[in-house]
């Protein structure tokens, strides 16, 4: 390894953020670790292209042990904890598993970077969920939290430990509150992908309805790979911080839908059902984040706007399902 180069290891290597991060850090120079889970099936399609680029190492957010390794096996400059049960429908079924994976395992994470490599520069995958009912508009880093689900009272937790390792031991812990990005990685059960990937399905004569919830609710969409931009940029801050990181833009589920089928020249009024069954039990009817400290401190600006990221998304799920 050539002097001077830098190290990263990413927990979550296999998600859609990691797969971006790790190309961003690739082509920066860095040599990449990525922390794996053992699975019976391949779950390294997001990150095929540099599968000969990039090291992987088994760990599991709920071994401590394991953690510990990879980061003596690394010795990282910098930590991105990615890895986490990151979808919210889920954590209604599993709040006690998403407990143990979103918020424990940042505290074993943590305790890992400060034991095993304690000068590592450490970033914590915070969420907009965090806001959940939220106390004003738009929200920023002093907006004070209301968690509306399982996934964002554990995403709350891993923000505040992470708080409280920077504080006690004097890491460099930051986080990053991100609102919503997607990408054609995005994993299928999201919405915004659910969306993108059945406009395919039905462009294609294989399905004939798209079934969805609340229409109604309001999200800032961005893409993923401008967010992980923004991650990297702030562990190369002289000062660790927390920083919002959005579009500053709001759009209802109803404008995704309709950008979605236009791209696709289909009529979503058409093939879209509403049904009971993928309303949240609680919802989070409008974020809309205001990330102007990280434009100003950070230099971060999201380059992607909403309309693109739709019709990129939707290409290339009728690439991909055309190719089957």
């Amino acid at each position: 390894m050539p002097d001077g180069m830098k190290k990263a290891l990413i927990t979550g290597i296999t998600g859609q953020d990691g797969s971006y991060l790790a190309e961003l850090l690739l082509a920066k120079g860095y040599k990449v670790y990525g922390l794996t889970r053992r699975s019976s099936t391949v779950v390294t399609d997001r990150i095929s292209g540099i599968l000969n680029r990039i090291e992987l190492i088994s760990g599991d957010l709920l071994d401590e042990s394991s953690l510990l390794d990879a980061v003596y096996q690394a010795q990282p400059d910098e930590v991105y904890n990615l890895a986490a049960q990151s979808f919210v429908a889920t954590s209604w079924n599993q709040p006690i598993l998403t407990a143990e994976f979103t918020a424990v395992g940042v505290t074993k994470m943590l305790e890992a970077v400060r034991r095993g490599a304690p000068k590592a520069r450490f970033y914590q995958a915070s969420s907009s969920e965090m806001f959940g009912k939220v106390q004003a508009v738009p929200q920023g880093e002093d907006t004070p939290f209301y968690p509306r689900s399982p996934y964002g009272v554990a995403k709350l937790y891993g923000h505040w430990i992470t708080i409280n390792y920077r504080e006690s031991f004097k890491m460099h812990a930051s986080s990053g509150i991100l609102f919503n990005h997607e990408s054609p990685r995005r994993g299928i059960e999201f919405v915004t992908r659910k969306i993108t990937y059945n406009v395919a399905l039905i462009k294609n004569g294989l399905v004939n309805e798209l079934r969805l919830g609340n229409l109604d609710a309001r999200r800032d969409w961005g893409f993923a790979g401008d967010y992980v931009n923004a991650m990297w940029l702030m562990l190369q801050q002289d000062q660790p911080d927390d920083y919002v990181i959005s579009t500053d833009e709001t759009h209802s589920v109803q404008e995704f839908v309709e950008l979605a089928f236009a791209q696709a020249d289909l009529d979503w009024k058409k093939y879209v059902k509403i049904d009971e069954r993928f309303m949240r039990p609680a919802e989070v009817d409008l974020l809309i984040g205001d990330s102007k400290k990280a434009r100003k401190k950070l230099g971060w600006v999201p380059e992607v706007n909403f309309k693109t990221l739709v019709r990129t998304m939707v290409d290339a799920d009728l690439k991909l399902v055309s190719s089957r």
